[in-house]
């Protein structure tokens, strides 16, 4: 008798649970978990599609930001001039880190290792600067949204909406990549990590999978950000910056880096600590940033990686003397 593995088991747990958030929040009279927790779903998207790289590309970003704040920005221009339209808010951003990422990664796949991050990074802190000069837009003060992304069936301007909404983007980027990974092109991107050089002597074109992941990567993300702008009602270049990119790759690490559930962990592990050490200090930065080198020091696979994820089985049972064949 096979029983699912305890990964299979917390990941299906966790979305059980982050299912009945809304229900939990309103049971409590606690509206503020729904923005809390619509938080850990957006970067769970977004840390998602940065796994795709991380974790399965062996591509370290350090300017995944840029996608999240393309897709942000794509709202609130689109707003600024009128246009609520949830599907064109979303076609905008998917198209802008659609073309973004087609032409930054034509220049980042020439490059490996350090040459890589500071790239991707550059790219990220250009449009950050770009963003910072938009005074028509706010400037480096961001600007505030009047109205959420009307998809015609529903607006994501209530909470509730908005939630199951980046819940539902959750579950349909999972399963995507539970495809993706489990495909010939996971398979070829995840040869193209281990060794790149024997897989083009084998014939493969390593630069095509490895862009196209980039550019899947940067759209996921601009859809994140979408979520994003609606679930704050703001749009700011803070979305952009460095730091940013960098919350999103200690999610994938803490959570587990080349696991499908593990950046969901990740974003969830790291959001839930940030809201309750800064109820308890001001100082909470040095405690989270101690917390988060003892968790990888202690689990270098990260929290969720660290579980066992063979199937559990259940062996009829043997005749006394005969050995099991099972180790003890």
């Amino acid at each position: 008798m096979h029983i699912p593995s305890a990964r299979f088991l917390v990941a299906a747990a966790l979305l059980v649970l982050l299912a009945l958030v809304p229900a939990y929040a309103h049971w409590q009279g606690e509206p503020f978990l729904l923005a809390l927790f619509g938080r850990v779903l957006v970067y769970g998207v977004a840390a998602l599609a940065l796994n795709l790289l991380l974790g399965f590309g062996g591509m370290v970003s350090f300017g995944h930001a840029l996608y999240l704040g393309l897709g942000a920005y794509s709202v609130g221009v689109m707003s600024h001039y009128g246009i609520e339209s949830g599907w064109l808010h979303l076609a905008g951003a998917l198209g802008a880190c659609a073309v973004v990422g087609l032409i930054s990664g034509f220049v980042v796949m020439r490059t490996s290792g350090i040459a890589f991050i500071m790239i991707t990074l550059a790219f990220a802190q250009m449009f950050y600067f770009l963003a910072t000069g938009l005074d028509g837009f706010g400037g480096d003060d961001g600007m505030s949204l009047f109205a959420g992304s009307d998809f015609g069936a529903f607006r994501l301007d209530t909470p509730l909406a908005l939630y199951y909404a980046a819940f539902g983007m959750l579950v349909l980027v999972l399963a995507l990549m539970h495809r993706l990974i489990h495909a010939p092109f996971g398979m070829a991107l995840r040869g193209c990590q281990a060794n790149e050089r024997r897989m083009r002597a084998l014939g493969f074109p390593t630069l095509r999978y490895r862009l196209a992941a980039y550019v899947l990567s940067a759209m996921i993300c601009g859809v994140a950000g979408v979520l994003l702008a609606n679930l704050t009602m703001y749009v700011s270049p803070s979305y952009l910056a460095w730091t940013t990119s960098g919350e999103l790759i200690v999610m994938v690490v803490l959570g587990g880096i080349g696991t499908l559930f593990g950046p969901v962990v990740g974003a969830l592990a790291f959001l839930l600590l940030e809201e309750g050490l800064k109820l308890l200090t001001g100082h909470w930065m040095l405690i989270m940033g101690l917390t988060i080198v003892g968790v990888v020091l202690v689990s270098r696979r990260g929290v969720y990686g660290s579980l066992p994820d063979t199937p559990w089985r259940r062996h009829p049972a043997t005749p006394l003397g005969q050995p099991s064949g099972e180790p003890q």
